[in-house]
């Protein structure tokens, strides 16, 4: 990006953030997620660090929060409350203390790491150890007083466990426990009322409310991280220690005498963040010395001395370069953003999906937008909004190819559906989708036989369907790029080991519309062999459990369709072992099970597949309807819950006994 470029892109993000910061902060009334919110200031920091001649007193990065409202009086702070400046990956921590220590080039560094909890801050005064006046942050140098709100917080004290005379300024973060929040949200619920968006902006709209009464009704707490007042202490450390014994509560910080200690502190906390009462978003790192971090003074509006390390977000900002439209192994055609590479939970994102043709006309998304993209897990990341006021005029408008783009058949959209098909059954990129699938981990699960080597097989006319993997030989892939004896042994034996295969995972590997493999599953159980479901008839297939018409249509039309049936004939005139389950089938009927902790001998897929191959039903929670919950290391909250209704709770090795019919 050019300084031209990046003058226009810092004119704009200005613009919209400082529209979100009113709507968040002011008017409490956010319209973007706090992930995303953060992603856009991040990215207008990095172009200001990249051009600092463009930076301006107005920018948001130069100020800490939003306007104080007129409804409170206006309190000055004596110390400036600074706002942080966020890191979320490694390498910007690392540059962060790189910086630092050129500043103190001689001097060696300790650290406090403390959680960076979700909520409100404000500041305490106290005279002569009451509680005189508490005000918010407001835009840092000037807040509001809140002090009748604060009052009703138990967890302020009143009066500190101290007889020392004279002024102490004492601060930290007002916040709603998850249960509290929860709490409310029932209440609001049983009243007809709209629910409240997240803890953190539900604690800030709490305090700034006129009448204290409600403040009290929302359960609000404080947890203390700051002490503003000299009172003998030489590290932040200390703070927290003298903090605690005036009276408040503090959080579960950590001496860190390296970057070693802050990241395995940084990953305990990761790991038990959904268990804590409340909210984070990261850890804050402070230089442990109160003399060395006033030595390295502030940048702006945040101090040197300290920085936010975030948790990498689910949601973040970037660009839409282009969007291109990929064929599935159905004809699905599904329109794929290509982003401006962006870290979203800590993994590099450059595509996301825009799901068909429906969801691109209800986001109005164009080429060159800027959008808010999520990825939750291992799913596929997607585009969840527009940021429309960062548009220039130059966006494309995106059309749904009319062809498909691979074969050039004239694309259908059926009735009744969202999404277009190529309907060319002999399709390349059809054929190709069905091929991977057919080898995937959860189908035939073919080692070293990835989507590269199978286009490979496809573009040197070895494998016109699935069937040809079986007819493989080493002379056809020693000739091929990437090949040698050795790994062309490898894949050789790879596939002849396939060939011992469970009818579920079959059943699943054939790419059937509408049958993943929950309904593979179901439907080996009831079968219990391919010849039996190939005699299905579609009034058999409809009373399946969890299986209904459309679905039962498709699996009855794909069994009888010859061509189909000639692919089947292949396929076991290749040599298959189809493993039936039609002995075991009704061992668990209508019996539930719940998995918790980490078992030895299996996976937690590997034991699912097992409990639904003896027709037994797998759920996510406990309830007074679960027969079994089985139990392995390391157990969580549905142990529990278990043990409180009474449910049947087994180890592994009486799950192993009841399995043992399972070959």
């Amino acid at each position: 990006m050019s300084k031209a470029e990046a003058k226009k892109r810092i004119v704009k993000l200005r613009k919209v953030i400082n529209y979100h910061s009113h709507l968040y902060h002011v008017l409490d009334k956010p319209k973007i997620s706090d992930a995303a919110f953060d992603s856009l200031k991040h990215e207008l920091y990095k172009l200001e660090q990249k051009y600092p001649d463009l930076i301006t007193p107005d920018s948001p990065t130069q100020r800490v929060s939003g306007q104080a409202l007129d409804k409170f009086a206006k309190v000055k702070h004596k110390v400036p409350m600074l706002s942080l400046e966020d890191v979320f990956y490694l390498e910007e921590f690392q540059a962060w203390q790189e910086r630092i220590q050129k500043l103190v080039p001689r001097q060696k560094f300790d650290y406090f790491a403390e959680l960076k909890i979700d909520g409100f801050a404000v500041t305490l005064i106290y005279k002569n150890g009451v509680f005189v006046q508490g005000a918010t942050r407001g835009d840092g140098k000037i807040g509001e007083d809140v002090t009748q709100n604060l009052k009703t917080i138990n967890s302020i004290p009143l009066r500190l466990f101290t007889t020392k005379k004279g002024k102490i300024e004492i601060r930290g973060e007002v916040y709603m426990t998850k249960k509290a929040f929860a709490k409310v949200n029932r209440q609001r619920k049983e009243k007809g009322l709209p629910l409240y968006a997240n803890p953190r902006n539900t604690a800030a709209g709490s305090i700034r409310q006129l009448d204290p009464r409600i403040a009290a009704a929302r359960q609000l707490d404080f947890l203390a991280y700051d002490l503003v007042t000299d009172l003998g202490q030489k590290t932040h450390q200390e703070e927290h220690q003298i903090v605690q014994s005036l009276g408040f509560k503090v959080d579960q910080g950590q001496y860190c005498r390296s970057l070693g200690e802050i990241i395995r502190f940084r990953q305990k906390i990761n790991r038990i963040r959904e268990k804590l009462p409340y909210q984070i978003d990261g850890i804050v790192v402070s230089v442990n010395s109160n003399k060395i971090f006033e030595k390295l003074g502030a940048a702006g509006k945040a101090p040197r001395g300290a920085i936010a390390f975030k948790f990498p977000a689910k949601e973040a900002t970037t660009v839409i370069e282009k969007i291109v439209v990929q064929v599935g192994r159905t004809g699905a055609l599904t329109p794929v953003a290509h982003l401006r590479p962006v870290r979203i939970g800590g993994t590099l994102v450059t595509r996301a999906t825009l799901h068909n043709e429906d969801e691109i006309k209800r986001l109005n998304v164009k080429i060159g937008d800027t959008v808010i993209v999520q990825r939750a897990g291992d799913v596929i990341p997607d585009v969840v909004k527009v940021v429309k006021k960062l548009r220039t005029g130059k966006e494309k408008k995106f059309q749904m190819p009319k062809h498909c783009p691979v074969c050039g058949s004239k694309v259908i959209r059926p009735k009744g559906e969202a999404v277009c098909r190529c309907p060319n059954k002999k399709c390349g990129a059809r054929q190709k989708k069905r091929l991977i699938h057919f080898v995937s981990r959860k189908a035939f699960d073919i080692e070293g036989l990835g989507p590269k080597i199978v286009e490979q097989l496809m573009d040197e006319k070895l494998v016109a369907d699935a069937a040809d993997f079986f007819s493989l030989k080493q002379g056809d892939l020693v000739p091929l790029e990437h090949f040698a004896e050795k790994s062309a042994d490898n894949l050789i034996e790879a596939i002849r080991k396939s060939k011992k295969i469970s009818l579920a995972k079959f059943i699943y590997a054939l790419g059937i519309r509408h049958v993943g493999e929950e309904t593979a599953i179901d439907l080996a159980v009831n079968f219990g062999s391919l010849g039996e479901l190939k005699k299905a008839s579609l009034e058999e297939l409809s009373r399946i459990k969890d299986i209904g018409q459309i679905v039962a249509q498709s699996i009855f039309k794909w069994f009888n369709d010859k061509n189909n049936q000639q692919f089947l004939d292949k396929l076991i005139r290749a040599g298959l072992k189809i493993t039936e389950v039609k002995t075991v089938k009704k061992r668990f009927l209508n019996q539930t099970f719940v998995l918790t902790g980490q078992l030895d001998r299996f996976s937690r897929e590997q034991a699912k597949a097992k409990i639904r191959e003896l027709g037994g039903d797998v759920s996510g929670s406990v309830s007074k309807k679960t027969d079994f919950v089985v139990v392995g290391k390391g157990p969580g909250t549905k142990y529990a819950q278990a043990k409180k209704l009474g449910v049947k709770i087994i180890n592994e090795k009486e799950f192993l006994k009841i399995i043992k019919i399972i070959k």
